[in-house]
């Protein structure tokens, strides 16, 4: 469990295949800043960018640590295959602060940049969310980005999904990978736990 509070920006530094075609995995090499690998074991779960995965590998000494993700994984993630920046979080404990929301760390989907534009003294980000998850997105709840707890400002459906815009203040751009963002970008999505559980609920009353 996470809060989608960002308490690093990583980069991934190695993806190794874990097999010799495409139904396999990689092994990825993560680079951490110093001193968020304090305290982490084999065995610990870390979310690279909302994604939650397993450490595999540890290297405290150089900031390393490394996780095998699956081709499933793969399938359903976006800037997970390749080197270059994530947002780190390490699993939340108990007795923590919950800053952000209740975050699971599973992925529902992939969402596109569509605007990003400056908004006062912050900045709003646009994004185009998938039809399978539009009707799980609400004005003013929360929604992860890249592992990011953020709060919906307006949401407007489509025949493919939703528009959903979000105000982000300039912390939140310097203290996540959120700030390198472009339209035509994507980005992991997962929705609101709570949203998740009163569709269930409601599916099995209409059953």
């Amino acid at each position: 469990m996470f809060t989608g509070i960002i308490t690093g920006i990583g980069r991934i530094v190695e993806a190794g295949a874990l097999g010799a075609d495409a139904s396999f995995g990689l092994r990825l090499v993560i680079e951490s800043p110093p001193g968020f690998l304090d305290g982490c074991a084999l065995g610990d779960s870390i979310a690279l960018n909302g994604a939650c995965m397993t450490v595999t590998g540890l290297d405290a000494s150089r900031c390393r640590f490394g996780v095998d993700i699956s081709a499933e994984s793969l399938s359903r993630t976006a800037g997970l295959d390749r080197p270059g920046a994530v947002n780190l979080e390490q699993a939340l404990r108990v007795g923590d602060r919950l800053g952000g929301h209740l975050v699971s760390g599973h992925v529902d989907g992939v969402g596109t940049v569509t605007r990003v534009d400056a908004a006062g003294e912050s900045t709003e980000l646009q994004l185009h969310c998938p039809g399978d998850l539009a009707h799980l997105i609400a004005v003013k709840g929360s929604l992860v980005v890249q592992g990011v707890s953020l709060t919906v400002n307006r949401v407007d459906d489509d025949p493919s999904g939703c528009s959903v815009s979000i105000n982000l203040v300039p912390h939140t751009l310097t203290h996540t990978t959120l700030g390198d963002l472009r339209p035509g970008s994507r980005v992991n999505l997962e929705v609101d736990l709570i949203a998740r559980y009163i569709e269930r609920q409601l599916a099995a009353v209409k059953a």
